[in-house]
């Protein structure tokens, strides 16, 4: 059975949502589970799917999920150097604008509700542990794996907190709601939440089982796989104040490896990348963790789908409202050199897929005659160029909303093709019941390669480029999109090779794996918490800005400061909760 159609916890309780100075984390579930049987063993079951549920989004509003996603494309692409917020124009969702623009203060909605609905997920899981906590083996079966799921759960939103807003209160299933006015949110430093995030996804792993009934719950693997990518995290140790990483402990990476080391032949790769977008394909050998989305399973609006991407959708076949569009930038990042490997100093010198207009007004491609690497066209729709297996057009330039703003390519990724059955007609647009990668065993070898680079050992280097290479035969093996008029032909002059064994010394590899992480996960939400982790972000992006201003006007009047636009603030609401108990990230002033 799978877990997406056990969980309907949203149909059976809601969370007090929304947020003001008043609220906070009083967010008892309501509805079927009120006050009275919240704590009844008999409701157990509930209360753990209420917090499975809370991966899809916090228990506000669908509205609130569009604007506050939890797929983090807005948080981790979008103020990255992957996309634009699209839409129909700077005013269009103006948060999002903000963040991309990194005009960011304590008093922007979009950053006091992200807080409050990651904290309404911890309170939950907590809900569910509090009532665990209770039970025997006699009123649960399998109990210690229940809470074992719980406490990975808790462990990934804590995970999520910590790595956008760096200082934050910190608390378990044993702290009443009452007191959590008097927690300081600066009580432990980055480094430290990190570890005991760590701590405790490695001692719920005790517990866990290799394997579940369910397709999605938590199992022992899934515990491991994000043990080690919270250690990767805290490996890279951050000055408190600057946010400069100050030292990479090669302890911590060493861990990193022996953890993804534990999945292999667990896991593997898909054969074709676009299987990734295809609902036959979302629970196989490359899921490890996975939001478990529905379509058609009796709750409103066609079913639990993907609203934190609703919002995305090309408008075209799907009617959709545009946002989280690729970067000029991110497309030009696919060019290849002669040997099919990255150009990663030159990259961005000339723009690929650079569109003009005939005497028609049909957008026609330029300067595509270059090699590319054939993720290009499975990441990024381009004008004129296939689109999935649609066979009625091609990708149209029309299908971005706002051409002046944010040029004319799309977000390929995360939807099926508009023909599939597996599609929704109507609004909710472009909705599906695919699920949601957390981690895929992709993430997995590239945290491993990441690790082995920085610990330096030769062999480890040689082991690292096999992950990297691994990755890149997958990509090279996928059948590659055809020109939409001559399927005989590929729609690129596509060419991607393998690194050699020549020349891999360390700070090459380190570009490498770098290089592919972007490549290989592109707008999975992914990007922004990297180039943090590795002490590049204001670098990385204030070059980025520098070089789309002349094409994204609205970039005039963007900037990335060093030592603050790593982590968002502290809002003023939360502040208000405290009672002025909070303290502010560095460099935002005061509340």
């Amino acid at each position: 059975m799978n877990l997406k159609y056990i969980i309907l916890a949203l149909s059976f309780t809601t969370v007090v949502a929304g947020c003001n100075e008043d609220k906070f984390l009083d967010i008892k579930p309501q509805a079927t589970l009120n006050n009275d049987n919240l704590s009844n063993p008999k409701n157990v079951d509930l209360l753990i799917n209420a917090a499975y549920s809370a991966l899809m989004g916090s228990p506000g509003e669908t509205a609130s999920i569009q604007n506050i996603p939890m797929t983090n494309w807005s948080y981790g692409e979008v103020r990255a150097d992957n996309a634009y917020k699209g839409g129909g124009g700077i005013t269009d969702v103006q948060d999002i604008h903000r963040l991309e623009t990194f005009d960011v203060d304590a008093t922007l909605g979009n950053v006091d509700s992200k807080w409050f609905n990651l904290y309404s997920c911890v309170q939950r899981c907590n809900s569910a542990l509090k009532v665990l906590n209770t039970c025997s083996e006699d009123d649960v079966s399998e109990l210690a794996s229940r809470k074992a799921e719980m406490r990975v759960l808790r462990a990934h939103f804590y995970f999520e907190l910590s790595r956008l807003f760096n200082r934050i209160p910190y608390f378990d299933e044993n702290i009443d709601i009452n007191d959590y006015v008097n927690i300081p949110n600066n009580e432990y430093t980055r480094d430290e939440i990190l570890g005991m995030i760590a701590d405790e996804l490695m001692d719920a792993a005790n517990s866990l089982p290799e394997t579940q009934a369910d397709k999605g719950r938590i199992n022992r693997y899934i515990a491991w796989a994000y043990a080690a990518k919270v250690k990767l995290y805290q490996a890279y140790e951050q000055d408190e104040n600057t946010h400069k990483v100050i030292n990479i402990n090669k302890n911590l990476l060493g861990e990193v490896v022996d953890l993804c080391n534990r999945l292999d032949g667990q896991y593997d790769l898909l054969s074709d990348f676009q299987q990734l977008d295809l609902v036959a394909y979302e629970n196989g050998v490359e899921s490890v963790f996975a939001v478990q989305y529905s379509m058609n399973d009796g709750s409103p609006n066609g079913g639990r789908i993907n609203w934190s991407n609703l919002l995305n959708a090309p408008q075209g076949p799907y009617s959709g409202d545009g946002f989280f569009l690729p970067s000029q930038n991110l497309i030009n990042a696919y060019q290849t050199d002669e040997n099919g490997l990255p150009l990663f100093d030159t990259f961005n010198e000339h723009d690929y897929d650079v569109i003009v207009f005939d005497e028609n007004g049909k957008a026609v491609n330029t300067q595509v005659d270059g090699t590319v690497d054939p993720r290009l066209d499975f990441v990024v729709g381009r004008p004129n160029i296939t689109w999935k297996t649609y066979p009625e057009t091609p990708c149209q330039n029309t299908w971005v909303r706002n051409q002046g703003d944010y040029g004319y390519h799309c977000t390929k990724r995360f939807y099926v093709s508009p023909e599939s059955s597996d599609m929704h007609k109507g609004w909710p647009w472009g909705a599906s019941g695919l699920n949601w990668q957390i981690i895929r065993y992709a993430d997995v070898l590239l945290w491993k390669a990441e690790a082995l680079i920085e610990i330096g050992d030769p062999a480890g280097l040689e082991e690292a480029r096999e992950c990297i290479n691994r990755i890149r035969r997958r990509a090279k093996y996928s059948a590659y999109v055809k020109d939409f008029n001559d399927p005989s032909k590929d729609a690129a002059n596509y060419l991607i090779g393998e690194y050699p064994a020549a020349g891999w010394t360390q700070d090459y590899a380190r570009q490498a794996l770098r290089f592919e992480m972007r490549l290989e996960t592109a707008m999975e939400g992914e990007r922004f918490f990297d180039l943090v982790r590795w002490g590049i972000a204001a670098e990385t992006m204030n070059k980025y800005i520098d070089g789309e201003k002349d094409m994204r006007v609205y970039y005039s009047v963007a900037h990335f400061t060093e030592g603050r636009d790593e982590y968002l603030p502290v809002s003023r609401a939360q502040y208000n909760f405290s009672q002025g108990n909070y303290v502010q990230n560095p460099g935002y002033g005061d509340f």
